[in-house]
């Protein structure tokens, strides 16, 4: 009989280690220990912003004030990220030392009962946090050869000459930012008429510019019917008939809440794993953390989520998170976009007062491949910060600022009394405070 079992060893096991610090006995199940931090370590958030890192770096050699040309040695990139990470677990690890770690595969068969390959394990809490995984659409044959995703891309020991990507969320357009940034012909499927929707409308069309001089041509209103392997390379038949070949197709979509481990009827599945605010499921004392709970597909939301739930277990009692506090941010080239609390697509017309700063009004926007970049700052009538949005040069830094402003309910007047540094884009958000 264990206090706590955590299912799932992404950022679930930030809340294992403070269990066992606290006293209690406690097992983590994961499938595939090698993967102990999840996704985001190993196939998503670290290894992408690496190779975002390296490939910003080839497009900025890319000016008439450098000489020579650079490019990516991806066999070389593929093992330096390969090592960061098989060093990053192992840090886990011996964080995980009082952790009973258990590889296998796990099911919530019963209330308080955990099956792990055939042993039954019980605890008086559950914490489930089994992440989410590429959704494929129907048609789409996916083969991990040139009809791929984004785990395949962060394993490639050579670069395509062109991709076909299919979607227009963060892994899609960070991964068209990727491969333009790298000197690849990369082309964009979309099934709307505009990308980020929910974003300001201006920046999503700057975003849009942004990636357009990077190389990126966008093919909107598009629907994929099918796609297979061929010998002339991979075939998408579009929903109109028309039809399109590609050397490969990143298949970009979203993803899917992984819910497969719940054989327990006491516990609510739609899509997800249904949670209240406190990320309690159905059953009493059973919790769903992180994507598989359909709220922020998030490693930041994930790891605040367990915390949170781990603080409650430990009879302490935490305040509910407020998910409009957490950062969002998508990591485009050369700029980023963040945003944070409510914005233009949250809100009505008639009850917010928006700012709007070009980054094209600061001269450190000038070589900083910058011109195009906003920030905007959201305030209610009477002049409390709302939220924000930024597209920068490293945004999700930049958007701190506007986070600490929110999760402290400070008004304008109150913000304005940080003096900025000079020259920083840091700027904006100072002159978006005063002209709130």
């Amino acid at each position: 009989m264990y206090d706590i079992i955590y299912i799932g060893g992404g950022l679930n096991y930030a809340g294992a280690v403070v269990a066992v610090k606290n006293g209690k006995k406690v097992a983590l199940i994961e499938k595939d220990m090698s993967q102990l931090g999840g996704v985001c370590l190993h196939k998503g958030c670290i290894p992408s912003k690496m190779f975002l890192h390296y490939a910003n770096i080839v497009s900025e050699s890319d000016n008439p004030i450098l000489e020579g040309k650079i490019s990516l040695n991806m066999q070389e990139l593929v093992s330096k990220k390969e090592k960061l990470l098989k060093n990053v677990t192992q840090v886990i690890l011996k964080q995980c030392a009082n952790v009973d770690l258990i590889e296998a595969d796990a099911k919530l068969i019963a209330p308080y009962r955990v099956e792990a390959d055939g042993k039954i394990l019980e605890a008086k809490n559950i914490v489930i946090a089994t992440g989410s995984s590429a959704f494929i659409p129907d048609g789409i044959e996916y083969n991990k050869k040139d009809i791929i995703t984004s785990d395949e891309v962060l394993k490639l020991q050579e670069l395509p000459k062109k991709v076909a990507i299919y979607g227009a969320g963060a892994i899609a357009l960070e991964m068209a930012s990727f491969f333009a940034s790298a000197k690849v012909e990369v082309t964009l499927i979309y099934r709307k008429e505009q990308i980020l929707a929910k974003a300001h409308p201006l920046i999503a069309q700057h975003i849009q510019k942004e990636l357009e001089k990077l190389g990126v041509s966008f093919l909107l209103e598009h629907s994929i019917k099918s796609a297979k392997d061929t010998k002339k390379g991979v075939h998408i038949v579009f929903e109109d008939g028309k039809t399109i070949y590609t050397p490969m197709l990143l298949v970009a979509t979203g993803r899917k809440a992984n819910i497969d481990v719940i054989e327990c009827k006491d516990i609510e599945v739609d899509r997800s794993i249904k949670t209240d605010a406190f990320f309690e499921t159905s059953l009493k004392d059973h919790y769903a953390v992180g994507d598989c709970n359909g709220k922020l597909q998030l490693a930041h939301a994930a790891r605040a989520e367990v915390l949170n739930v781990t603080q409650r277990i430990l009879g302490k009692t935490p305040k509910k998170l407020n998910l409009n506090s957490v950062v969002k941010f998508i990591n485009t080239l050369p700029m980023s976009y963040a945003y944070v609390g409510e914005i233009k697509s949250m809100l009505k017309d008639d009850e917010y007062k928006e700012t709007i700063v070009p980054l094209s009004q600061f001269t450190y926007s000038a070589y900083n491949r910058a011109t195009n970049g906003l920030v905007v700052i959201y305030s209610d009538k009477q002049g409390f910060i709302l939220g924000g949005e930024i597209l920068a040069p490293n945004a999700q830094e930049l958007i701190g600022i506007v986070a600490m402003a929110v999760a402290g309910e400070m008004d304008a007047k109150e913000a304005q009394k940080a003096i900025l540094a000079h020259p920083t884009f840091s700027e904006a958000i100072d002159r978006a405070f005063y002209r709130l």
